[in-house]
Formats: structure tokens, sequence, C-alpha cells
């Protein structure tokens, strides 16, 4: 009988059966594409602990998805192309870290992963008017404002809800086209006898389509959450909650950004939305204490251990515990 002070031997971590098949299924379902998959572990598990890696630990990192060495080489020196990441050579190794102009689009596009949408809403709208722009400025910046939640009404028309801060200024700013942008709030007002912006919401946002991203996601995800709920969290394989971490993020990040995440005045009372960032925050809830030993223990190299996680990573979804 071991004396009543002995440390209790730590549980066994081995992998879910189960959650091994569910990983497969996944991957084999919706075969994953590697530029679009490192932009996912960039933002979400890379750039909190610094935003650099070394290219031997990023491989080993994406080898769980099916994704070769080639695979990732290609991608990250294309990523670089793109102007998201850049290299600097440690040795024989290159180490990878983001420019200023890709860690500016990882926290314009994870900034609304996790965070939940405001509830107030004072019934403004921002009117941004850009039909004086050469044609391929204004694609640009409308796919800047769609990642903000903007809709089109017409060529050059982009409208939202108000919100607190806009995005507006921070966005014609990085792009350079302030001056050439109209930018206004405006209410609906029934004296004028005309279509209030409230009514065009159909028009402007495919919100069908977004619900429907919603409620696969809740399928998909809801089908294994439980399978973390029931273990003890101390017997999570570290490694299946950083890949099953990721694979919920990247599907999350993938419906998200295609939702403007309207105020509740304007949706249909069935809107799956709030049901779909629970999961999504429960879940990572569940697994980012494992999913960071497993990150740790992977990206560690010879020379410097991968740097602690910033303070902001745990006020994601509303505080994640340490």
């Amino acid at each position: 009988m071991p004396p009543a002070d002995a440390t209790p031997a730590p549980a066994a971590r081995s992998p879910d059966p189960h959650v091994a098949r569910w990983i497969r299924r996944q991957i084999a379902g919706a075969p994953l594409k590697a530029p679009s998959l490192i932009v996912t572990v960039w933002g979400d598990a890379i750039a909190p602990h610094g935003g650099a890696a070394l290219l031997p630990g990023l491989i080993r990192l994406l080898e769980p998805f099916g994704i070769n060495e080639r695979s990732v080489r290609t991608s990250v020196y294309r990523l670089g192309r793109e102007g998201w990441l850049e290299s600097t050579p440690v040795g024989r190794q290159s180490l990878y870290r983001l420019r200023a102009e890709g860690a500016r689009r990882f926290e314009q596009a994870f900034r609304r992963i996790y965070s939940p949408p405001s509830a107030a809403w004072d019934d403004s709208w921002e009117v941004a008017l850009a039909d004086g722009l050469p044609a391929h400025k204004r694609r640009t910046l409308q796919q800047e404002l769609l990642w903000e939640g903007f809709g089109t009404l017409g060529p050059g028309v982009f409208v939202r809800p108000a919100q607190e801060p806009s995005a507006l200024p921070r966005i014609v700013a990085a792009l350079g086209v302030g001056s050439r942008v109209v930018a206004v709030r405006a209410r609906d007002d029934d004296a004028l006898g005309a279509r209030p912006l409230a009514a065009t919401v159909a028009q402007a946002w495919d919100l069908a389509d977004v619900a429907l991203g919603h409620r696969r996601f809740l399928r998909e995800f809801g089908a294994v959450i439980e399978r973390f709920r029931e273990r003890d969290p101390a017997t999570h394989d570290p490694e299946q909650c950083f890949v099953v971490r990721t694979l919920l993020i990247h599907a999350y990040r993938r419906v998200l950004l295609r939702d403007p995440q309207l105020p509740a005045a304007l949706l249909p009372l069935d809107w799956p939305g709030a049901a779909a960032f629970t999961l999504c925050r429960d879940f990572y809830r569940l697994t980012h204490r494992a999913a960071e030993r497993h990150l740790q223990g992977t990206l560690r190299n010879a020379r410097d251990p991968l740097p602690p996680a910033v303070p902001a990573f745990y006020a994601r979804f509303g505080g994640l515990p340490r």
C-alpha cells in the first residue's frame, strides 16, 4: 500500500479508437488543402506562440492530417509569395514567420472566430460606396469587407449593421483607398416612403447557405464531442486533441467567414449560429490543454523551446482554463 502522501501516478493517455475513426472519416470525406490548413494552424496555434516555426516542426505537425512534406514545402513557399510568411535561414533549416501584412490578415480573420457576435445594435447601418474605384481595387475591397460581415447591394455598394469599433477605417487605410470611398452611417426612416435597409437582408447576404454551413458543422462535431466529455481530460491523447482542435477551427473558420453575424433582430428565429459558437467554444475548452502539450513537443527544437502562449490566447471564447 503506497504511503498516504504519495503523488498519484499520471492518468494513462492513449488514442481513442472512436475519435481516430472520426478523424479518418473527416479527412477522407473532405480532403484538406495544405495552404488553407497551414493558415488555420498558423493562426490558431503558432501565432499565439510568437508566430514562427522551423519547417521540420511544421512538417511533423501536419503529418497526422495526411499532408506530406512536399505539400508543406510547396505551400509555405506559395504563402510567402502571397505575402503571408517570410523565411530566415537557421543553420541548414528555414524559420518561417508571419509578415506584417500576414499578421494583420490573421488578426482580422481570427478575431471573429473566438468572440461571440455582439448582441447590441442601435438600428444604424454603415454604408460604403466605392463605385469610382478601378475594378481590381473594388474586388479587393469587397473581399476585405465580406470578411468583416458587409453585404453587397450592388456594384460598389456595401452595407452592414453598424458596429463599434468600425472596421472601415482600418480597411480603407490598409488598402490606400480612403479618398475614393464614401462611407456614411444611416438609419431606416419610414417617413421617406421607400424600402428600408432592413428589408434588403436577403438580397445582401445568402443566409440560407450560411445556416446550412452552421448546421453541417453542428452535425459533424456534435457527433464526437461527447467522447471528450465522457473521458477524464487528463487521459486525452495530445495528438488527437491537436488534430481535432485544428479540424474544429478549420471548419468553423470556413463557416464563420461567410457569416455576417447580423443582429438577432435581422435573423430567422431558428438561426443556428449561436449553437455553433457554443459547440466550438465548449470543444476548444475541452481540448486546448492537451493540444498545447502536443504543439510544444512537436515544434520544440534543439535551439529554443516554443515561447509560451501570449495572454490573449487565454481570453479566447470568453476565457480558457490554464
